[in-house]
């Protein structure tokens, strides 16, 4: 007897949890309910038409109810709430939003796809006209068409995570004077601060207004505009505010069926993605997964992630033996004409977690500096100091930080460490990299630590490198000239450093630095071989500055 198959929800998960059902099983019953016109869509494209970058709003229906249908043999049910779940007796309770009809409907297995929902903060006027979400078609359809009628002028938006930055520059792009408020001093919060400074920059080189370290506290309708207050007693007026403050799983229908809730409120589901009730699953955004490098219970709305566990599920209920590994997180965000992307763990999430770690700074090129166009790349990489294991990356750059971060990724998911780096081998022409390709590069300056072969200081902690220590500029004074050095640092060019020895203190800790690292690893090795206790300063005066501008 065949098995009947209800899904709740389409988009990633759902829609690829019904696809993988249906090539497992050609003769079962598989129902999707959808409570919009859309089953499956490119929801992280939605910025982009806005912005114009997309032309065709067609482009974002990766599968239609009538494809699904004629590809798949389902049965799509659009504009169908499922309002109730019976788990006892294996039915759902649906609405017909068409007719407002409801009716029951059994099943066999039941697959959550229910997602998550924009984070509507409770401020006053946050309900009022030209006040927006970002969630779906419909949400965007809004957007679009409250531009073209209203023509604003000015717009803000509130939240500096993927939405946030993808909105405030598809509003750049549509003309609109653009503000963006963020509570955190940093955007893009899977970066670290430093890390995100280059992103800031960019940002206001856009022409967007940034607002850190700030937040919306309150929204009046006032002559034809949106009136709003800021915690800082700014006061300001727009035409346009797009709520983008985060999104929070969608667990009404889980609750109703009896299933439990993991520690961050989101479905708990076990790594064959069933939930606590018999029969009934759940993937997406809504489900609590496993953070890969800590292995702490974490929600990590990405469609990668939501994809996989879709077709695990389907795989599980037709007798497969299939499981989820956990999250990493990768993810990788356009910010103008700069690429930021990350995977595992950054700092914040190490330190909460109580994992003891190292870091090392890299900004080499994306390919042979020799060929036109190369272009800097800022990577960082998160490691254990024993052991070498890599427990997170991120790389900010205008070309090449995608490749990189994929590369790592792959690195961690498979418990590599910093010494497998410097082996990997990888393309190699001048036009798209170099022989030591920048993964190999941080490989290198890791393994040297983790070996004892470089002791590094950092940036944001240069005070705390030694109480006694002398900070050593290696850089040739025509580079001091034009970038400036750090305020009490001593200029002994590299070329010069062997015959000037002797004007370097032996009772003091030498801090050395150049612009990326590299001249200062040079010189920490001639200054140790020759007695002096050293340290590099990690990535050079390029990461101080970068520290330095962090949160602004």
């Amino acid at each position: 007897m065949s098995k009947k198959l209800v899904i709740i929800g389409g988009v990633a998960g759902g829609a690829s949890a019904a696809a993988r059902a249906r090539r497992l099983d050609e003769q079962a019953q598989i129902i999707v309910f959808e409570r919009d016109s859309f089953i499956s869509f490119a929801n992280c494209g939605l910025p982009y038409h806005i912005g114009g970058d997309i032309k065709d709003r067609q482009a974002l229906l990766v599968q239609t109810p009538e494809s699904m249908k004629a590809r798949f043999n389902l049965d799509i049910r659009i504009r169908s709430e499922v309002i109730d779940i019976d788990a006892a007796n294996k039915e759902v309770v649906v609405k017909n939003l068409a007719n407002g009809e409801e009716y029951r409907e059994s099943y066999d297995d039941l697959i959550l796809s229910p997602g998550s929902s924009p984070i509507m903060p409770p401020i006053p006027g946050i309900n009022s006209p030209g006040v927006f979400g970002l969630r779906n078609i419909p949400d965007m359809d809004h957007i679009i068409r409250f531009i073209n009628a209203e023509v604003p002028k000015s717009a803000l938006v509130v939240g500096g995570g993927y939405i946030g930055i993808e909105m405030a520059e598809a509003l750049i792009h549509r003309g609109l004077e653009t503000t963006l408020v963020e509570m955190a001093d940093q955007i893009l919060s899977p970066l670290d601060v430093e890390m995100a400074s280059p992103l800031h920059q960019e940002m206001r080189r856009n022409g967007v207004r940034m607002k850190l370290s700030n937040a919306l506290t309150q929204i009046d309708s006032k002559d034809g505009g949106l009136a709003v207050s800021f915690a800082n007693g700014d006061q300001e007026k727009y035409d346009l505010i797009i709520m983008a403050t985060g999104v929070r799983p969608e667990t009404k229908l889980a609750k109703a069926a009896g299933c439990k809730l993991g520690e961050t409120g989101s479905i708990w589901v076990n790594e064959r993605m069933q939930t606590s009730v018999s029969n009934v699953y759940a993937v997406g955004d809504a489900i609590e997964v496993t953070d890969l490098v800590s292995q702490l219970p974490a929600m990590i709305p990405l469609a990668g992630p939501a994809n996989r566990q879709g077709r695990i599920a389907a795989e599980v209920i037709f007798g497969r033996d299939s499981q989820y590994k956990d999250t990493q997180g990768t993810a990788i965000c356009k910010v103008f004409e700069l690429q930021a992307a990350s995977t595992g763990s950054n700092e914040k999430q190490l330190r909460k977690a109580g994992v003891q770690f190292e870091k090392i700074y890299i900004h080499p090129q994306d390919h042979a500096g020799y060929y036109p166009g190369a272009t800097q790349i800022h990577l960082k990489l998160l490691f254990d100091p024993q052991t070498g294991r890599i427990f997170g990356a991120q790389a900010v750059g205008k070309k090449g930080a995608d490749k990189r971060i994929d590369v790592l990724a792959m690195a961690i998911r498979a418990q590599l460490t910093v010494f497998d780096l410097e082996e990997q081998e990888l393309c190699y022409a001048p036009p798209y990299g170099s022989a030591k390709d920048p993964v190999n590069q941080a490989g290198f300056v890791a393994a040297n630590v983790v070996r004892g072969d470089s002791q590094v200081c950092h940036a944001n902690t240069i005070d705390e490198c030694s109480p006694d220590s002398l900070l050593i500029d290696v850089r040739n004074p025509s580079e001091i000239g034009v970038l400036g050095s750090i305020d009490t640092a001593l200029n002994v060019p590299l070329p010069e450093l062997r015959s000037r020895l002797s004007e370097l203190p032996k009772d003091r800790t030498l801090v050395v630095f150049c612009a990326v690292g590299l001249r200062g690893y040079v010189a920490e090795q001639i200054l140790r071989h020759n007695g002096f206790r050293v340290k590099n300063l990690s990535g050079g005066f390029t990461t101080w500055q970068m520290v330095k501008r962090q949160g602004r």
